[in-house]
């Protein structure tokens, strides 16, 4: 395990994360504290949860971890939570307003049986509730030291550069967790220099694309079984029917299979290598269903992309944005060389 600061912040963290989304609905108790438990042996130190996965037994099966292993193992952890959306309570209710982030702040640190998180994030972007009420509400939770950190999750750009500005010098705003992957790079458009003007560390989820990047999926048969598209083929952003369209898919597949094949190692593997090479990554979010998939994961750890397999890899998966303003002469207009 390697270990980086999370963005400008002084905290140190392992470079690969344990999601806990599986936790109590894909994946048993037993098999997450199994995960917990190999996770903590290999060196890892973030646990990243929400209170919306699972409904919150997610945060609970965590908190029974926490509260029956020695102070040394625990101590190492580095919590993260996320509060945005409605658990227990009416959906007019959630948000980022004061009100919510308060109860669902609370509500977390009771189910995981703590006084405190180490980095507790806004779960995506509310446009119903001033930015200030928002900030000000977490200025408060730094000060009153129920969190250490604060980070953003699924913002914009433009979000991300306001939420920066105003938090700056009121309270540690240090962490951006958007999707990011060989299939999801679009991010690097505005969400990663945004994120790297601020000083904000990249916490990428979903950096296997739901499965597509494992190589579990194929061209001439949609998935089935044990697989998550293989029990709901239309599942969230990785939904097999539209990304199965995309010739881009394909190509990245055959370029990621490619190199996995030369360096002998598996397609996930190569997937998570490339990630944790680009920059501002502080944190891969690793979210498996069985130990076996999270040790495999961690396998990664080693794995040394070269030159040639990353420029493979990166050719392959190109956006490829149109000319304006991403593309070549938007590009060109915003650079400056004294050449």
């Amino acid at each position: 395990m390697k270990y980086r600061q999370l963005g400008a912040s002084g905290a140190a963290i392992s470079h690969y994360s344990l999601g806990t989304m599986t936790f109590g609905a894909e994946t048993s108790e037993e098999d997450s504290h199994a995960q917990l438990d190999l996770y903590a042996e290999r060196g890892g130190t973030v646990i990243e949860t929400a209170d919306v996965y699972s409904g919150g037994v997610s945060e609970q099966i965590v908190g029974r971890w926490l509260a029956n292993r020695d102070n040394a193992t625990t101590d190492a952890m580095f919590l993260a939570g996320k509060g945005r959306f409605p658990v227990g309570v009416p959906a007019f209710e959630a948000g980022l307003s004061r009100r919510h982030l308060r109860r669902a702040l609370d509500a977390t640190l009771a189910r995981m049986g703590v006084d405190h998180l180490d980095l507790y994030q806004v779960h995506s972007w509310d446009p119903l509730t001033p930015l200030e009420e928002t900030l000000g509400f977490l200025e408060d939770a730094v000060r009153s030291g129920k969190v250490s950190y604060v980070g953003l999750s699924n913002f914009l750009g433009w979000q991300i550069a306001q939420a920066a500005t105003l938090a700056r010098g009121r309270f540690p705003l240090v962490s951006m967790q958007p999707q990011y992957n060989l299939l999801a790079r679009e991010v690097e458009w505005e969400i990663v220099p945004a994120s790297e003007a601020n000083g904000l560390g990249i916490l990428p989820w979903s950096p296997l694309g739901g499965g597509w990047l494992a190589g579990k999926y194929t061209k001439d048969a949609a998935p089935s079984g044990a697989t998550r598209l293989g029990e709901d083929p239309e599942r969230g952003v990785e939904a097999y029917g539209k990304r199965s369209q995309d010739e881009r898919t394909w190509r990245v597949l055959d370029a990621v299979s490619e190199v996995a094949t030369r360096i002998g190692r598996t397609e996930a593997q190569v997937s998570l290598a490339w990630l944790d090479s680009r920059p501002a990554v502080s944190s891969i979010i690793l979210g498996c269903r069985t130990s076996e998939q999270l040790a495999s994961n961690l396998d990664a750890s080693d794995v040394e992309l070269s030159a040639e397999d990353l420029a493979l890899l990166d050719e392959a998966s190109d956006p490829q944005p149109a000319n304006w303003p991403y593309g070549a002469a938007g590009v060109e207009q915003r650079s400056r060389s004294l050449g």
